[in-house]
């Protein structure tokens, strides 16, 4: 028997992509089973997507109890592609603030805050129309190692409120087709981690390859960007205010590291598709 629709949308932000469940009062997708996020994501047999935001009243979640969602109207609760819960997604939440922005959810012309579990984001829509998120302090933490085969690399561990290993290579080739998990030390890492591969471009401006826990190789990952930036800013010992430009697969994000100690990223968010669909 045929379940019943429920609707959908489908955005990208630098081709990192997301299928939106607009559920605001928390009724449609209960507790949001893992079953359900992964065949949603499934590129050939679902919608396709790196991951899923559910769009949800933050007076309607059911971890309010435990402090989460406490600040903000809206909450985005993301996971990743294998359903597995997620902190933060930096290309998530510009995508989740226009979709706000776009239905009147939120007043045009004033900052989006956005709930995560990493707390509020604070979006702000550019004059050309891209979209800047106050993404919070980073913390930078030891030296660790990846490895891919049989190499292996130094990384720096950076914690953007979701755990990154950001190591600098010779060719973005060196990394391999990243179809498996980088190797990484479970004791700094028990919960996975994100691994970007990088290279220097020119002053201020890297390029990189990422992969992300619980969705593999992406085209692009907007906290990564962030933990590069600030791996390769402490790296050069740039001073605060600088910006750096970040190329990805998929596009080009431009990241901040301000006097007070925020990281701004500033980048493109598209909405593509709406339907409806019983997938799950």
């Amino acid at each position: 028997m045929r379940s019943q629709p429920y609707p959908f949308l489908k955005g990208h932000g630098t081709q990192n992509d997301f299928v939106l469940l607009p559920d605001h009062e928390g009724q449609v997708h209960g507790s949001l089973p893992a079953g359900r996020v992964r065949a949603l994501c499934d590129r050939r047999a679902g919608l396709g997507a790196d991951g899923v935001l559910r769009v949800i009243r933050s007076s309607a979640l059911a971890e309010r109890e435990a402090g989460i969602g406490v600040d903000s109207e809206w909450f985005m609760d993301y996971r990743n592609a294998d359903g597995s819960v997620s902190e933060m997604c930096g290309n998530g939440v510009r995508v989740f603030a226009l979709h706000l922005l776009e239905e009147g959810l939120v007043p045009a012309g004033e900052p989006i805050r956005v709930g995560s579990r990493d707390g509020v984001k604070v979006v702000t829509v550019e004059p050309d129309g891209q979209l800047t998120v106050d993404m919070g302090t980073p913390r930078l933490l030891d030296e660790t190692t990846v490895t891919v085969g049989e190499r292996s690399w130094t990384a720096r561990h950076v914690d953007v409120g979701n755990p990154h290993a950001v190591a600098f290579v010779d060719d973005l080739a060196d990394a391999g087709p990243l179809t498996d998990a980088p190797g990484h030390d479970p004791a700094v890492y028990p919960a996975g981690v994100n691994v970007e591969f990088v290279v220097r471009r020119g002053p201020r401006h890297v390029a990189m390859r990422v992969h992300e826990r619980g969705s593999g190789e992406t085209r692009s990952c907007g906290t990564g960007a962030c933990a590069v930036a600030v791996a390769t800013a402490d790296l050069d010992d740039a001073p605060r205010g600088e910006t750096y430009t970040v190329d990805l697969p998929g596009g080009t994000l431009l990241v901040r590291w301000t006097d007070d100690d925020r990281m701004l990223m500033t980048g493109p968010a598209v909405l593509v598709a709406w339907g409806a669909t019983t997938l799950g």
